[in-house]
């Protein structure tokens, strides 16, 4: 997400202290009023300047967060050599209580001078007497100015602005925060992110409720994702977006809305925004079961190194570099990572990815963030194995076929986005942005589902050449939007008003083809795709609030997209051996689609700590273009969400969220082993209920836990096909895939352990866990339960110098951490369909159950060095 900055000037003649102690007098309805001190430390005096007899001033910046803490401290004019340490090491451990705008903490950025003079300073004078131009400052009754405090030599200590009146500028910093949606609008910060060991970005998602997280087809290939009753394969049905970028794919060859998150390091993810359901207007193609928005930051500044080593030959080496005097949003990361991968050698894979953002100001308070990122990765594959198989013991549960087709499956894929964004957010409410993006991606994979079923198309005599499927896809695609959000506006005494409207375009340039190859040499003996796709999308959406009295708050909107595809198929209108050629093979065609969508959210606070919510929202996902026909009306599959539920806060860092949910979606897709790809089945239902408990007590102690329960049917089956007469889909039957209970769990405990040397070790202890229950499977098979446990544990100490304890400075950490600690024997992923791996005299035309391999216990060491 992007942050902007409001600014606001305090003209003070008193000093920098007193002024932030003292009330905001002239704090306005809707403004932001300034932090005020609570706790202040009076900086040392350098004992060895003191033979210079130096009066300077340094002035910083300091970054006050919304629990009163000092974040970062920078120098924003410097006094010289020592005297900015000195400044430094005092601010940091102020305390505030935080900048407040319309009744809510907010994070703050002051401009704070110390002056520093080598003998006793007169006090401050007298707030001047009032004038129009410039009001008094009323001091504050329970903090006085403070007292310069004597040192041997000298005294320092916040000293007033030398120009009586000169503004003290008040930065108010802030992501723009949406307005939660509904209940199951989470938003997730860095503490809970962290809390247990995240191997990727996905995994990430794992902390919000209801929300599993597979690896089934290996590192260079998307993740499979599970949302409350809906198995999004690899984004399918969740909008996946880092800043304005969005990370689905259109028409991918491999699956529709196919968003890879491994182009985003874990460590740079700042916070998490999970939307689950379809109630903003701003939601867009593949929000069907939801949205999850990754904002990039990095709190800690300076340069942070980390190398990690552990089980299978795994190896990564982290980047970050932070500039101190630059905002969260400005970083540089890069992470290259290499494994052998667990079993028997077929998982081997290699990865690196770089994160690059630069946010600087603009003229009339609008700021300016670019971002860079890219991915590169390469994976052996293991594939699948039959559960029969296993138990009889012809392979392990770890292994892979020892069969040539088996051995030779691998995917790689690529990806570069630039994007560029400007924004503005001012006091009243208003809002102004608009950002351009380019990506270019690229994939390929080689995977066998099924052994030896195929027969090939263009020569039917071929057959029994193995099944491995060839897929690539290239995506070059460019996008931008606007969008502009208005004051807030008294209708009534006890009724405001709002409106925000917004666009984005995207155009994609789509190249793919799926063939079926013979190992060792890959050679090409059935070609099933081979297409160009050109695809422009435009969506506009509108919002508006209605606000009661602060108590009671009704947000409703519509969103409208336009898609047009215009598709190349060279193998369209194809021409079977055994017919007469009359025609030349291909298939062009254009066709194009409208979706529609009214979306509303109503909130009532009854009391306090007790927030009531009830929503609904319309949303869509767009077709696959090579199963459109020329002219055809673009048959969105609509999805209709409604939710209730209650949000209860008592305080103490404690949170209580519950909702109950049913959505409904038009038709739905379902993995096809036989293609390597999704297949459209029919209408479908999902009822459920979602629990999310938090606790935050104190900085030390962070815990989460959530159950979500999910009843999801089949309304419908599909049609038979000539290509599948017998589809494995009844009327009711429960979906396959779908885990309807998912429990999560996450931990982090830290503490002091032991003081050496004058520095504590601080120990911090992680820890996550999954359940999943038994899942249904096509042809009436059942998938095993899974319940997955991690955990971490590391020891931290500071590598400061002398100086004051409690001030950290570059410090270093070793760690270790366990996933699978249980080292259960689990599936990551099973299926059901019909095979032939050759592994007996007589194979089986029968569906049986495959598995794809979970990872066994794992142990990585990690060691950390922070400058």
């Amino acid at each position: 997400m992007s942050r902007s900055r409001w600014v606001f000037a305090c003209c003070l003649s008193v000093s920098a202290v007193a002024a932030l102690a003292a009330p905001s007098a002239l704090a306005q309805p809707g403004a932001a009023a300034p932090p005020q001190i609570l706790e202040h430390v009076d900086p040392v005096y350098p004992p060895e300047r003191l033979a210079e007899g130096i009066d300077t001033t340094v002035t910083l910046f300091v970054t006050v967060e919304k629990d009163g803490t000092v974040s970062d401290a920078a120098v924003a004019e410097s006094g010289g050599a020592g005297f900015d340490e000195a400044a430094l090491n005092a601010a940091r451990r102020w305390r505030f209580s935080p900048a407040m705008r319309d009744g809510a903490p907010v994070r703050a950025r002051i401009r704070v001078p110390f002056h520093f003079a080598p003998g006793p300073h007169e006090a401050p004078p007298e707030p001047a007497p009032a004038t129009p131009e410039q009001p008094a400052a009323s001091p504050a009754p329970a903090a006085e100015p403070p007292r310069p405090v004597e040192f041997a030599g000298g005294v320092a200590g916040p000293h007033a602005v030398a120009e009586p009146g000169k503004p003290i500028e008040i930065h108010v910093q802030g992501r723009p925060n949406p307005p939660r949606r509904a209940s199951s609008d989470f938003r997730i910060g860095r503490a809970a992110l962290s809390a247990a060991p995240h191997a990727t970005a996905a995994d990430l998602l794992r902390t919000a409720p209801g929300v599993h997280v597979a690896h089934p087809e290996g590192e260079a290939v998307a993740q499979r994702i599970f949302l409350r009753g809906f198995d999004a394969e690899h984004g399918q049905d969740v909008e996946l977006r880092v800043g304005p970028i969005p990370l689905n794919q259109r028409s991918h060859v491999h699956g529709q809305g196919y968003g890879d998150l491994n182009v985003i390091i874990p460590e740079v993810v700042r916070s998490l925004r999970v939307v689950e359901g379809v109630y903003d207007p701003q939601q867009g193609d593949f929000a069907v079961a939801g949205s999850a928005y990754f904002d990039l930051g990095v709190e800690d500044r300076g340069l942070l190194l980390k190398g990690t080593l552990g089980s299978f030959g795994t190896r990564r080496l982290l980047a970050i570099w932070a500039p101190e005097a630059q905002s969260e949003d400005t970083f540089g990361a890069a992470a290259v990572r290499a494994t052998d991968g667990f079993g028997d050698g077929t998982r081997g894979a290699i990865s690196g990815a770089a994160v690059g953002q630069y946010r600087m100001p603009l003229p009339d308070e609008f700021s300016l963030l670019l971002h860079v990122a890219a991915h590169g990765s390469r994976a052996n594959l293991a594939g699948v194995l039959r559960r029969d198989d296993i138990e009889a013991g012809r392979v392990g549960f770890h292994d892979a076929y020892r069969d040539p087709s088996a051995r030779s499956q691998s995917a790689a894929s690529t990806r570069l986005q630039v994007a560029l964004s400007a924004e503005r957010a001012d006091d009243d409410g208003s809002q102004k942005s608009a950002w351009l993006w380019a990506m270019t991606s690229g994939y390929r994979s080689r995977m066998n589902f099924t052994g030896y079923t195929q027969r090939s198309r263009e020569r039917p005599a071929w057959v029994g050449r193995g099944d491995l499927i060839e897929q690539s896809n290239e995506d070059a695609a460019l996008g931008g939007g606007l969008a502009y959000r208005t004051p807030r506006v008294p209708l009534a005494s006890w009724l405001h008003g709002q409106v925000a409207v917004g666009a984005e375009v995207q155009t994609d340039g789509i190249d793919q083809a799926q063939s079926l190859l013979q190992p060792p040499q890959n050679e090409t003996w059935d070609r099933r795709v081979d297409a160009s796709i050109r695809l422009t999308g435009i969506g506009v959406h509108g919002d508006a609030l209605l606000e009661l009295s602060r108590w009671a708050r009704l947000r409703g909107g519509a969103r409208a997209d336009v898609l047009v595809f215009d598709v190349d198929d060279r193998l369209g209108n194809f021409i079977p051996a055994f017919q007469k050629e009359t025609h030349i093979q291909g298939f062009r065609r254009t066709a194009a689609g409208v979706a529609f969508g009214p979306r509303a959210t109503l909130e009532v606070d009854p009391l306090p700590a007790l927030r009531l919510s009830a929503a609904y929202g319309h949303g869509y996902r767009s077709p696959q273009a090579r199963q459109l026909e020329e002219g055809e009306n673009a048959p969105f599959a609509t999805v209709r969400s409604y939710e209730v539920g209650a949000t209860v806060r008592p305080g103490g860092g404690l949170s209580a969220t519950a909702a109950a949910y049913e959505t409904r979606l038009s038709y739905d897709l379902a993995f096809d082993a036989a293609e390597g790809g999704l297949a459209r089945i029919g209408p479908t239902t999902r009822r459920g209920v979602v629990v999310y408990l938090q606790a935050a007590p104190s900085p030390a102690l962070t815990a989460g836990v959530s159950a979500t329960l999910a009843h999801a049917t089949l309304d419908a089956p599909p049609p038979p096909t000539p290509e599948n007469p017998t589809p494995p889909y009844v009327e009711g039957q429960q979906l396959p895939f779908v885990p309807p209970v998912v429990v999560r769990a996450d931990l982090s405990v830290k503490r002091s352990l032991v003081t050496i040397a004058g520095r504590p070790i601080e120990g911090r202890l992680g820890y996550g866990a999954t359940f999943l229950s038994a899942r249904p499977l096509p042809y009436a098979q059942s998938a095993a339960p899974v319940l997955v446990m991690d955990a971490s544990l590391s020891l931290r100490r500071s590598l400061r110098v002398g100086g004051d304890p409690a001030q950290e400075g570059p410090w270093i950490e070793v760690g270790v951490e366990a996933q699978n600690l249980l080292d259960a024997e689990h599936a990551d992923t099973e299926y059901s369909f019909v095979s032939n791996w050759q592994t007996t005299p007589l194979p089986s035309a029968l569906p049986a159950r495959h598995i794809s391999a979970g990872p066994p216990l794992t142990v990585l060491g990690n060691v950390t060095l922070s400058l």
